[in-house]
C-alpha cells in the first residue's frame, strides 16, 4: 500500500494546535501530567498535537497497535533510534549554517548536512530491508524508503553531494605569515618537516614538559582573519566553490517532507514506550485493548490511573490496581464508598484507559476491551466563577445540561460527586434524571456518587464501591469493587465531615 503517514494509513492533513483544541478533561483526568511526561526531552518534536487527536475508528488504532508492537522490537528499535540522533545531528547543522553570516562557510555547513541525510537514510533503508516486521505501516514505509533511495533524484543528490566533498578535500593551499603580513598560495609539495623534527628533538625529552599547544575556541563563526583567509582559497579554486554555491542554490528543498514527517511522527511512539518502560520495571502490566465500535461490554483487568501510578512509583509508593467490566445491558458504573477511598481515581483510571486507546497507545493492565467513543464528557466539581452571576447548583445543571445536549449513543460520560451542594434528596431526584437520560441513550457512563440508590436504578447500573479495612473502617484499601452498595457511604462521610467517627470521638474525649 502507498505510504502516508506512520501515524495512519488514510491521507490526512497534518494537525495544528491551538489551546481550545486541548479539551477540558484532560484536567480531570491528569492527562496533561502524563502528556508532559511523555514528552519530556522530546521538545524539537512538538508532540503536543498529536495528543489532543484522538482516532475515530477502529481500524487506524489496529494500524498504529501493530507499529508499536513491531517497535519493542529491540533490532528496529535501534535502527529508528540511530536514525533520529543522525537527523537531529542534521538540523545541528542546519542551525549552525543560518547562524554564521560568512556565505562560503554557511554553504559548506549546508553541504554537510546534506551528506548527514543522504547516508543516513540509506543506511535506515538498507539496515530495515531485511528486518521481520508485522505492521503494515512500517512495511509499508521500508518499501517507500527502497523506492526513494533507487530514485534518479535521489542517487543524483547522493552523486553531486559526494562529488563535490571530493573536491573540496582536494583543495591544498600554504599559509604564509610573516609580520602582519599573510600570503595564501597553492600548495606546491612542498616537503612537511614536521615528523622528521618531532623525532630529532623527542631524544632530548627528559622529564615532562609544558603543553604550549594553542587550542582554538569551539565556535562555529570565523573571525575576519579566517574569512579572509578562504576568501583568498575561493579565489585559488574558483570553479569548486562556484559548485558549492550552485549546490546551495539548487538543493534547497532536498529534504523529503514524507521522511521528515516520519522522522517527528515515530517519536509519538518512541516516547511513549520510553514513558510506560520505566512503569514496567516496577511490575505494572500494560496490554494493547481490544477496541470495539459496536459492542459495549468492556473490561479491564488490573488497571490503574496512569498520572498517579507515575507520581507514586517517583515517591517509591505502592500502586493499586483495579479490575472492571460491563456485560449484556450494563452500561452504567455508579461508584460509591467513603471519601478519599479511590472512587475519583477509579473514574479517572476509565476515561485514561479509553482516551489512550483511542491515540492507539497500549493501556494499563493485564488485558482489556474498550469502546470506540465519538465524544468523552467529563463533569467534576469546580470552583464557583463570581463573574456569571451562577450559584454552584445552577452551574452544575447548565453543564449537565450542555453535555446531554451534544451526547450521542457513542459517547462517554464521566461524573464525579454530581451535585453535592444541593440537599440529598435533591441529589438523589436529580442524579436519577440524569441517569434515566444517560440510560435512555444507551450511553457509557462512570457516575461517582455518595447516593447508594442510584447504584439499583435498573439493569443498566453496576454498583462499584471503594473499600476499606474491615477492622479499620478509617484505613482505606483503594481497591474498588464490584458490590452491592451497603449504605455506609454517606454515613461515613457525614460523620468524617463533623468528626464524629471512632477515632475523632477519641481525641477528643481523650481530651
Amino acid at each position: 500500500m502507498p505510504f502516508h503517514s506512520i501515524l495512519s494509513d488514510q491521507l490526512e492533513s497534518e494537525v495544528e494546535l491551538n489551546d481550545s483544541d486541548i479539551p477540558q478533561f484532560f484536567q480531570d483526568f491528569n492527562l496533561d501530567q502524563v502528556f508532559q511526561s511523555i514528552m519530556e526531552g522530546f521538545d524539537e518534536y512538538n508532540l503536543k498535537p498529536f495528543f489532543v487527536a484522538p482516532l475515530n475508528n477502529v481500524k487506524t488504532i489496529a494500524y498504529r497497535q501493530e507499529i508499536l508492537q513491531d517497535l519493542e522490537g529491540e533490532t528496529l528499535r535501534r535502527h529508528i533510534d540511530t536514525f533520529a540522533e543522525k537527523i537531529h545531528y542534521m538540523r545541528e547543522h542546519l542551525a549552525r549554517a543560518e547562524k554564521v553570516s560568512y556565505e562560503d562557510q554557511r554553504e559548506r555547513w549546508f553541504l554537510d548536512a546534506v551528506e548527514i541525510y543522504c547516508n543516513t537514510v540509506k543506511c535506515l533503508a538498507d539496515e530495515i530491508s531485511h528486518l521481520d516486521v508485522k505492521s503494515k505501516g512500517v512495511r509499508a514505509f521500508r518499501e517507500y524508503l527502497k523506492t526513494y533511495i533507487n530514485s534518479g533524484h535521489f542517487k543524483s543528490l547522493l552523486d553531486e553531494t559526494k562529488k563535490l566533498k571530493d573536491d573540496l578535500l582536494s583543495i591544498t593551499y600554504c599559509i604564509k605569515i610573516r609580520q602582519k603580513k599573510v600570503t595564501v598560495r597553492k600548495y606546491e609539495s612542498e616537503p612537511d618537516y614536521s615528523y622528521d623534527i618531532e623525532v630529532t628533538f623527542r631524544k632530548f625529552q627528559q622529564v615532562a614538559i609544558n603543553d604550549y599547544q594553542f587550542i582554538f575556541p569551539d565556535s562555529v563563526k570565523m573571525n575576519n582573519i579566517e574569512e579572509d583567509i578562504i576568501n583568498r582559497v575561493a579565489r585559488l579554486y574558483p570553479d569548486i566553490f562556484q559548485t558549492l554555491h550552485d549546490y546551495y542554490v539548487k538543493h534547497q528543498d532536498y529534504l523529503d517532507q514524507t521522511i521528515s514527517r516520519f522522522d517527528r511522527e515515530v517519536q509519538f511512539y518512541i516516547a511513549y514506550l520510553d514513558f510506560i518502560e520505566k512503569i514496567k520495571l516496577n511490575g505494572l502490566k500494560f496490554c494493547y485493548p481490544q477496541v470495539f465500535d459496536q459492542s459495549k461490554e468492556i473490561h479491564a483487568y488490573e488497571t490503574f490511573d496512569l498520572a498517579l501510578a507515575n507520581k507514586l512509583l517517583q515517591e517509591d509508593l505502592t500502586v493499586v490496581c483495579n479490575d472492571f467490566y460491563l456485560k449484556d445491558l450494563e452500561r452504567v458504573f455508579v461508584v460509591s464508598g467513603p471519601n478519599q477511598g479511590g472512587k475519583t481515581t477509579f473514574a479517572r483510571t476509565f476515561g485514561q484507559l479509553h482516551y489512550l486507546a483511542s491515540l492507539g497507545y497500549p493501556v494499563p493492565g493485564r488485558k482489556a476491551q474498550l469502546f470506540m467513543y465519538d465524544q468523552l464528557f467529563t463533569h467534576f466539581e469546580k470552583e464557583e466563577n463570581i463573574e456569571d452571576l451562577r450559584g454552584k447548583l445552577q452551574d452544575e445543571l447548565v453543564r449537565i445540561h450542555d453535555i446531554l445536549k451534544q451526547a450521542t449513543s457513542n459517547s462517554i460520560i464521566i461524573i464525579n460527586e454530581g451535585f453535592i451542594s444541593t440537599a440529598l434528596n435533591d441529589a438523589l431526584f436529580l442524579g436519577r434524571e440524569v441517569l434515566q437520560q444517560i440510560i435512555q441513550r444507551d450511553i457509557l457512563c462512570v457516575y461517582v456518587t455518595f447516593i447508594d440508590e442510584l447504584s439499583i436504578l435498573n439493569d443498566a447500573t453496576v454498583s462499584m464501591m471503594s473499600t476499606i479495612i474491615p477492622e479499620n473502617p478509617t484505613l482505606r484499601t483503594y481497591k474498588v469493587i464490584r458490590r452491592p452498595a451497603d449504605g455506609r457511604a454517606y454515613a461515613i462521610s457525614i460523620a468524617e465531615k463533623y468528626e464524629l467517627t471512632y477515632e475523632s470521638l477519641k481525641r477528643r474525649i481523650v481530651k
